[in-house]
């Protein structure tokens, strides 16, 4: 059974960064694109970024493009994104997602996804 774990979510002043863990277990980690969506306060899930399962490739939505980063240590399970230039747009749940197949390609569109984190809450205050 997959299991993702969100950790790194806080408080934070705009302008300040956070960086976002997700522990992966129950799949061969190096074989799974993996994503970061989020859901701010009455809204949809929406795209934040994603990598592919070598990490060679990372896809980011416009509205964190040049401010976040997402990377990944398959040593150690886990995918990281880092958030600097925080906005209080930027206020959501984030939640880690693991690819619905191994070496699949992935974009935008969470239906690419088949596994997901409970998300971890990041606050941006103004």
């Amino acid at each position: 059974q997959v299991q993702l774990v969100e950790s790194g979510g806080g408080l934070v002043q705009a302008g300040g960064s956070l960086r976002l863990s997700c522990a992966a277990s129950g799949l061969t980690f190096s074989r799974y694109s993996m994503g970061w969506f989020r859901q701010p306060p009455g809204k949809e899930r929406e795209f934040v970024a994603s990598i592919r399962w070598s990490g060679g490739s990372t896809y980011y939505a416009d509205s964190v493009k040049g401010r976040s980063t997402i990377s990944r240590d398959n040593a150690k399970n886990t995918v990281y994104l880092q958030m600097n230039s925080l906005k209080f747009e930027d206020t959501a749940v984030y939640y880690c997602a693991a690819a619905r197949w191994p070496y699949n390609e992935v974009g935008r569109n969470p239906v690419d996804f088949g596994s997901w984190g409970q998300g971890t809450q990041v606050t941006v205050s103004s």
